[in-house]
């Protein structure tokens, strides 16, 4: 490039990092739209809509029928946000949390009322009709007419005489579509239905009665036939379709009509409330501070350790902070503490790429070639490193994505947005800007440093006692969780996320804001329960909700006591009740099953990439040890394990496998240029050695982001940093002194076994 070119494409980068920050302070039109201050914020940043059903009828419900209720109210939630929570109140209670939204009228009216749904046909045994058009015509606001069907016989009725053989429960999914005839050019919206293995059998005699007669299969739900579709043909796979909605908003109202309505309980809304922040205002200013002096001293790092290339990278990562910021707006994502936590430590993260080039480049230097020959070369022997490292961690942020439950999908959205941005600015952004100061006139070597050839270390000769220390410390860790056991408490402390507790509601004779009921009433029942307690407002009222671990019911009489007493509150008025854990048993299956199946898929990948299926296999213990030894830190440290853990130990994953794939990258590469006079050990020794100074300045720019967050973090960020600085630590030792030595072991005991 020319020097003009060059200085108008420095501009332009310039320009578009400027328009960024822009948008992110101002948003794109007065009201501040596409702005930080626009950003969904999770309950415990905003607070949003609290939701309480009761089930319907005088038996106390089974918890397995409970449980399975839950389960589907959780999964038609998460449409509102990825951070919407469902959890069990008392016995016969379900309470639901959805964050970012004020408008509990609206979600009420949208979400319906929770309960059975009935498929009835239309005549019974002996050919009597059990439901009629009445000749009501209704037109909607949008100008469809509906025609409103009325019944003959109650459901009591109905299910006695065996006109119903099929209910909510026998529906799998529901799901709204469009299709496009490819002769008429017509778009019809639809609804697919999925009925379980029972009701697929279920469905077919229905469907076959329905055809035989000619008539149609009313879908009866909430008081009324929402659907009367005519039977045009036996139905025996357990699928189905039903047509003939004018739009795809109306499929998709039948659609989560039926989802709703596929509930084992009918439930009732006993009363809805906005709820406020659980962390407050302070949570959010303390996050940002740290941020900001995060990124300063990380800039200031790559400044003083390459020069002229970190100040291209400081350009970089200034880019990459304020796409995120403006990103996730624009996806719509739902931003909690943990998501902030997250975006502070991939800013950590987005350093390795830079790295990683530089790196390249001072070796290139050091062999002689020029400036612009070694930034080309750099960037060009770089770009496997990065491009394998990032896409194996973007496989198990995809496969978490689809298949993990709505708070890991949350985590995998920022993950998959971070790591395809940060690959973006180093490997586009830093680059052009590099070159443009190339030719603006900075092309002394002293200006990017010259790389020395290091003396490798012999790591391998050690590989004996860092396996020994390694299984050390996890057999250490199972045997703290064993004595945690054996004294009565829980192997390691978990939040009431995690195991339920009590909840209090205490209606204060006036309102009092989040931080003053934190100063002035939440160390009185810490003291009094020696456990943390969680507090959320209620809008418009002068209640205050205090969550904490199951408390006996006389500990429980005396905090109440103790608030009545100190405060002037009644203690009659004072409410108490046994919450479930937020964080469900199918919420862990599914987080493992999407974990497992992400370790899969980067095997898969690693073995395709790397034509060598011990390089994977060899990353996933190096992997499994750092979450074991994080996982001894929790039980050892009784760091409380909240719903910040599975994102914490799901970002270890990612840490973790990413700095492996470099080492192995360089390993594979040295490989191909070895001579018969190499020696296998010696390749793998000066591999670990010259990607050292990678896996250092990562981890200690990482670890700078995370301590930062540490110091200036409320209590349950403290929780989440912690445990993830032995994670980045951890880290980097399995990177340097177990995967390459794993690999060497592997490798060679499979050859000599062959050679015999």
């Amino acid at each position: 490039m020319n020097k003009n070119k060059s200085i108008a494409i420095l501009l332009c980068i310039l320009l578009l990092l400027a328009g960024v920050i822009y948008i992110d302070f101002f948003g794109v039109n007065p009201q501040g739209s596409g702005s930080a201050a626009d950003i969904n914020l999770g309950l415990d940043l905003a607070g949003g809509v609290s939701i309480t059903y009761q089930v319907v009828g005088e038996e106390e419900p089974s918890d397995t029928d409970m449980s399975d209720t839950i389960a589907k109210l959780q999964k038609r939630v998460e449409k509102y946000s990825t951070e919407a929570i469902v959890y069990k109140e008392g016995k016969d209670r379900i309470n639901i949390e959805i964050p970012g939204v004020s408008d509990a009228e609206a979600i009420l009216q949208e979400l319906g009322r929770p309960g059975t749904l009935y498929f009835i046909a239309e005549t019974d045994a002996d050919g009597n009709y059990n439901f009629v058009d009445s000749g009501q015509r209704v037109t909607e606001e949008d100008g469809t007419v509906k025609i409103v069907y009325t019944m003959n016989k109650t459901i009591e009725e109905l299910l006695a005489d065996g006109s119903i053989l099929v209910q909510g429960t026998d529906v799998a999914d529901a799901k709204a579509a469009s299709y496009r005839n490819s002769q008429t050019n017509n778009l019809s919206h639809v609804v697919d239905l999925t009925m379980t293995e029972e009701g697929a059998g279920k469905f077919a005699q229905a469907t076959e009665n329905g055809y035989n007669k000619r008539e149609a299969l009313g879908i009866y739900y909430d008081g009324s036939i929402i659907s009367a579709p005519n039977v045009e043909a036996v139905l025996r796979d357990g699928k189905a379709q039903i047509t003939g909605q004018s739009s795809y908003e109306e499929a998709e109202k039948l659609a989560s009509t039926i989802r709703i309505g596929g509930l084992k309980l009918e439930l009732e809304e006993l009363h809805s409330k906005v709820v406020g922040a659980q962390l407050g205002v302070d949570a959010i200013q303390t996050s940002l501070k740290a941020a900001a002096i995060g990124l300063v001293i990380v800039i200031l790092f790559m400044i003083a350790v390459y020069w002229l290339p970190g100040v291209a990278s400081a350009i970089g990562l200034l880019s990459y902070t304020a796409l995120v910021v403006m990103l996730l707006n624009g996806f719509d994502m739902t931003l909690t503490l943990s998501g902030i936590a997250g975006i502070i430590l991939s800013i950590g993260m987005a350093v390795d790429a830079n790295v990683i080039v530089f790196a390249r480049i001072r070796e290139e230097l050091g062999t002689g070639k020029t400036v612009r020959n070694s930034i080309k070369i750099g960037f060009d022997k770089a770009l496997p490193a990065i491009i394998d490292g990032n896409i194996t961690t973007l496989i198990a942020a995809v496969v978490l994505l689809l298949l993990g439950p709505g708070s890991v999908k949350g985590f995998a959205q920022t993950l998959a947005l971070g790591i395809v941005l940060s690959m973006f600015t180093a490997l586009v952004i830093t680059r052009y800007v590099l070159y443009a100061f190339y030719d603006m006139g900075l092309k002394s070597e002293k200006l990017y440093g010259i790389g020395k050839e290091r003396k490798a270390l012999n790591i391998l000769s050690g590989k004996a006692a860092c396996f020994a220390l390694s299984l050390v410390l996890i057999v250490a860790g199972f045997a703290v969780m064993g004595v945690n056991k054996s004294s009565g408490k829980d192997i390691l402390n978990f939040s009431l996320e995690f195991k339920g507790g009590t909840q209090i509601t205490v209606p204060f004779n006036q309102a009092m804001t989040l931080e003053q009921v934190t100063a002035d009433v939440v160390p009185y029942i810490e003291e009094m329960t020696q456990c943390p307690v969680q507090i959320q407002t209620v809008q418009g009222s002068n209640e205050v909700i205090f969550k904490t671990n199951f408390l006996e019911t006389e500990r429980c009489g005396e905090v109440k006591e103790m608030i009545s007493q100190r405060f002037g509150v009644e203690e009659g008025a004072i409410l108490s009740e046994t919450i479930s854990s937020t964080i469900s048993n199918e919420m862990k299956s599914d987080t493992l099953i999407a974990v497992a199946v992400a370790v899969v898929c980067m095997l898969i990948y690693i073995r395709i990439r790397f034509k060598d299926i011990r390089f994977g296999i060899s990353s996933i213990i190096a992997l499994v040890h750092d979450v074991l030894i994080v996982l001894a830190f929790y039980a050892a440290a009784r760091v409380s394990v909240s719903n910040t853990f599975i994102a914490c130990m799901l970002t270890i994953v990612g840490y973790s496998i990413n700095a492996t794939i470099v080492i192995f990258d360089r390993i594979r590469e040295n490989m191909d240029t070895m001579s018969a006079r190499d020696e296998l050990k010696d390749i793998v020794n000066k591999s670990i050695t010259q990607t050292m100074s990678r896996s250092i300045f990562t981890s200690l720019t990482t670890f700078v982001m995370v301590a930062v967050l540490y110091i200036f973090g409320v209590t349950s960020i403290r929780d989440f940093a912690l445990p993830l600085m032995v994670g980045i630590f951890c880290g980097t030792y399995s990177s340097i002194c177990l995967a390459g030595s794993l690999w060497y072991v592997f490798k060679t005991g499979l050859k000599a076994k062959n050679k015999q």
